[in-house]
């Protein structure tokens, strides 16, 4: 090997064809392979998303319906076999609030939760959480036990 037969390693260069636009003799002048006339070939061209040339574009060919409650509370639903569950593997013993919904991974700091009246409960709990359905605060009262609002 000598500085005479230096040549980069295959595959790592990459010509990118020929040179357009640089005058006739070139073979790729004049309209430098862009075609005539129109929005393409004229500089500064960007095609919208969804632009479907003119044409009424899909998203607003589809009839709206319907509506969207921006002051909608979305909740993190908690059934009270869950919590049954919890107490039978030790990790509640009689009182349940948000901190130890969280630390159990049930909802996130910032979520709301709502305790939901799926499967039983036996044991007596206080449960402290944003949300009760009916169902639910009746089975835990129901129980010997207190549900809180926060």
């Amino acid at each position: 090997m000598s500085l005479s037969n230096l040549q980069p390693a295959n595959g790592s260069v990459h010509k990118d064809g020929k040179r357009v636009g640089r005058g006739q003799g070139s073979g790729k002048g004049g309209t430098a392979t862009r075609g005539h006339k129109g929005a393409k070939s004229r500089s500064g061209y960007s095609k919208k998303i969804g632009f479907e040339g003119g044409q009424m574009p899909l998203q607003r060919r589809v009839p709206k319906f319907g509506f969207k409650n921006i002051n909608r509370k979305e909740y993190v639903g908690i059934n009270l076999g869950k919590l049954q569950e919890m107490v039978d593997n030790g990790v509640i013993t009689d009182t349940v609030d948000l901190d130890i919904i969280v630390a159990n991974g049930l909802a996130k700091k910032t979520e709301l939760v709502k305790i939901l009246g799926g499967g039983e409960l036996k044991s007596k709990l206080k449960v402290t959480v944003h949300k009760f359905t009916a169902s639910a605060k009746s089975a835990i009262e129901a129980a010997g036990g207190e549900a809180v609002n926060l």
